[in-house]
């Protein structure tokens, strides 16, 4: 009996037990994708109604308590500090504009609007009024993990939107801290002087201390558990600083992304655990408490919180279209970037909710009955519930529908990095400790649809005993593990052979390898029978580009390449598919990429940066003896990249013969890459690159074509 009545006692409603409590949550979170999907509805709106019919105003299954509210509020941090950490950061730079124009855009027009109807239709005093108006001017981007699922998070409108994003919440919040001092009355000089000091001293810590923590923390520590750990403490870390100096940790969370984003490679390991762990579990658990907020009978209680709740729902909705139509119009977006731009900013739901909590909990008098007299009325508070639950929907709906149709366009009119058209990359692993070096090059530099055409491989000369079957198994095991983190198929081969060099050479003629990529021990460097085999065995090959590295530290650390070019090397077949993968990089890294070549070569690379964006510079240099004093101006966490060529090629230069001796005296301590393009290509591409260096209208054209290509 008693037995039966502690089972019974289990499913008491609300849910008190934690076992039953999770295991509720992650059936909802399973379960709304899966069968939202089918009706074409976002699995985001599910989450929210979900919860709302879970919640304590709904059934009263589950409880809004802290273990929801920790859980959902790092799912909050997620989305902002991942929308920092995806940002296209030089895209970033170049919209900046853009962003200030969209931000001021959409915190003043609703903020004029919401005084308006505070003041003249509500009744308000103006103070409340500004207040009540300060709600409308923010809003959460709660739609971004679609439109990140969609692949779009680098388009111009997106980038614009997170941007604006930053400058209208912050204004809105700082809104929110005037109009309380206000009412508060500690609205003084000295209020300012402290708000704006612990402002800037907030984001200088974060933005300038934070990177040169993380790359400390990346170059000394390989266990990728603790990578994770470190990244969950900066975002609090960054959130808390946030707090203290007056501000949202919504602020912090984004700060942090941005402070990480050139350490952590979107197509590395890391990142897909975050964006994993993200939308797995943190987003859905925030999503799921928002929805606990909903009282769906609050809106009936009298006519006053009707009126009030529509005309929010209106202002909120109507100002932030406004918004995004004057952006898209001062800035020439196509149709479907204005949506978007509507579709990312017509959420309200964490900023929103912040300001009316406030406001509702401030008491500023009390009626002679004594009820107390609140800054923001119950009226206001139910009316934002309606809001955040129409909001949410709108801002899902209009976000997936410009999102895909962004995407489908995306795909149709232009040749980007997506496409893995022929790229076929071998990796040749001889040592253990260069395993996994090798395999995360491989996933910064090729192409992101290219999911299953990468191939790790050991050589096993028994009879020289330089490997074993078991040894081989642990090489490879080594690199598989590393790709697979990042959702890389890698395919092991294994092969027996006598000759190293005649083994690697058999499996690019039988897997039809396009590109090579080989390590340099990073004790020994160069030495006299690994140069042999390279000029007389790797580079046999007519048709695979050759890539030589050599590793001292994670690539993710790395702040910048300096890429050397020697001249009439765009007249090498394989040029272009090179450069292509010094774009993914760059793109995929965030780094910035310090070119050095002649200056026609510079004009024709200039022309392709400015139709695929990265962060470069352009230096004019033709002496390639001056490579020692490229050493001595290369900073710390920077490596570098040489264009090379074999004897007999257009481009080769007779310097390249000691570049070897270079390398083992002035970089043995840095990262650097030796590319080798294939000579031979009877493709028609190979026509467009055979075209005459002296002759500069045709590096125009050439950086024309190829601008898709870079794209």
């Amino acid at each position: 009996m008693n037995g039966m009545l502690s089972i019974a006692g289990h499913f008491v409603l609300p849910l008190e037990d934690p076992i039953l409590k999770f295991l509720v949550i992650l059936i909802i979170i399973l379960s709304a994708p899966l069968l939202l999907n089918k009706i074409k509805v976002p699995h985001l709106i599910g989450l929210i109604i979900a919860g709302a019919v879970i919640g304590p105003h709904g059934f009263n299954v589950l409880p809004r308590d802290a273990s929801v509210v920790v859980i959902g509020t790092t799912g909050l941090l997620f989305i902002m500090f991942m929308a920092g950490l995806e940002i296209d950061l030089t895209e970033f730079r170049k919209n900046k504009w853009k962003s200030l124009t969209f931000g001021m855009y959409t915190f003043a027009i609703p903020l004029a609007l919401g005084i308006v109807a505070g003041y003249y239709i509500l009744g308000y005093a103006i103070l409340v009024a500004v207040l009540f108006a300060s709600i409308f001017s923010s809003h959460t981007l709660i739609s971004y993990p679609l439109i990140s699922k969609l692949g779009v998070a680098k388009n111009r409108a997106v980038n614009v939107t997170v941007g604006g994003t930053m400058i209208t919440d912050v204004l809105a919040l700082l809104v929110l801290a005037v109009c309380v001092g206000m009412a508060q009355g500690t609205v003084t000089s000295a209020f300012w002087i402290r708000l704006t000091l612990s402002v800037i001293v907030f984001a200088a810590v974060v933005l300038f201390g934070f990177p040169i923590v993380a790359r400390w923390f990346f170059k000394k520590v390989h266990d990728k558990v603790s990578h994770f750990i470190f990244v969950m403490v900066m975002i609090y870390l960054a959130s808390l600083f946030a707090e203290l100096a007056g501000v949202e940790a919504i602020i912090g969370a984004f700060l942090a992304g941005l402070a990480l984003n050139r350490l952590i490679p979107h197509t590395s390991a890391l990142m897909n655990r975050i964006d994993f762990v993200g939308n797995a579990i943190f987003i859905p658990f925030f999503l799921i408490s928002v929805g606990m907020l909903i009282d769906f009978k609050a809106f009936f209680k009298d006519f006053e919180t009707i009126k009030v709740a529509l005309l929010m729902t209106g202002i909120s909705l109507g100002g932030k279209y406004v918004a995004s139509l004057a952006t898209q119009k001062t800035f020439r977006f196509t149709d479907d970037e204005g949506r978007l731009i509507f579709g990312l900013s017509s959420a309200s739901a964490a900023a929103t909710l912040a300001t009316v909590m406030v406001g509702y909990n401030i008491i500023i008098g009390e009626t002679e009955s004594g009820e107390p007299i609140r800054l923001l009325n119950e009226s206001v508070l139910n009316g934002s519930i309606l809001l955040i639950l129409v909001s949410c929907t709108v801002s899902s709906f209009v976000s997936q529908k410009s999102g895909k149709n962004i995407a489908d366009a995306e795909n149709e009119n232009s040749m980007n990095d997506d496409t893995a058209d022929e790229e076929r990359i071998l990796l040749a692993l001889n040592y253990q400790a260069t395993a996994a070096p090798v395999t995360n090059l491989a996933l910064l530099l090729k192409s992101k649809k290219n999911t299953e055409d990468v191939f790790a491989l050991n050589i096993i000369n028994e009879k020289e005993n330089e490997s074993s079957e078991k040894n081989a198994e642990k090489i490879l095991g080594t690199a598989a593990e590393t790709a697979a983190a990042a959702d890389l198929k890698l395919n092991m081969l294994k092969r027996h052979d006598s000759d190293v060099v005649n083994g690697i050479n058999n499996e690019i003629r039988e897997h039809r390898i396009t590109d090579l990529i080989i390590a340099v021990d990073s004790e020994r460097g160069f030495t006299s029978s690994f140069v042999y085999n390279l000029y007389n065995g790797y580079l046999t090959n007519e048709t695979t580009n050759l890539l030589v590295y050599h590793s001292v530290q994670p690539v993710a650390t790395i702040q910048a390449y300096h890429v050397l070019i020697p001249q009439n090397a765009h007249r090498e077949s394989g040029f272009f598919k090179c450069l292509q993968k010094v774009w993914n990089i760059s793109r995929h890294s965030a780094t910035k990429i310090i070119f050095y070549a002649d200056e026609n070569t510079i004009r024709m690379l200039e022309t392709i940066q400015k139709k695929a964006t990265i962060d470069a510079e352009f230096i004019i240099f033709n002496n390639w003896k001056d490579l020692p004093r490229i050493a001595e101006k290369m900073k710390n966490d920077e490596a570098l990249i040489l264009m090379m060529a074999k004897r007999g090629m257009k481009s080769f230069h007779p310097a390249m013969q000691s570049v070897s001796y270079h390398l083992n005296d002035h970089f043995s301590g840095k990262n650097y890459l030796l590319m080798y393009p294939y000579a031979n290509g009877s493709s028609t591409e190979s026509t467009l690159y055979s075209r005459s260096v002296n002759n500069p209208d045709d590096f125009a054209e050439i950086g024309n074509l190829l601008g898709n290509l870079f794209k």
